[in-house]
């Protein structure tokens, strides 16, 4: 019988994968090593996400603080006694 085909392309592949795969030895730590390093990467990261909000909003407590200190120390016009006069003003009718 002609063993010619994709059936014996896929079965010599399988055995090659299979030989291959006997010969690999995991590390005995290897997923707590693994482990560790993506509970690092996570800590790290949540830190630096808690750091950038508290700097973004000490800046915008600073700005909002600059922009109210920026009014003007006199009177504007809404505050200003000169600006209403008595023709303004209602009269009551006799």
């Amino acid at each position: 019988m002609n063993d010619i085909g994709p059936g014996r392309t896929e079965r010599e592949l399988s055995e090659a994968l299979a030989a291959l795969a006997e010969g690999v030895q995991a590390a005995p730590d290897a997923y707590r090593t693994a482990r560790g390093e993506w509970l690092r990467r996570e800590r790290r990261r949540r830190l630096v996400l808690a750091v950038l909000i508290a700097v973004v909003f000490a800046l915008a407590t600073l700005v909002g603080l600059w922009v109210l200190n920026q009014t003007p120390s006199h009177q504007g016009v809404i505050f200003s006694t000169t600006a209403v006069s008595n023709a303004s003003l209602p009269r009551p009718h006799p």
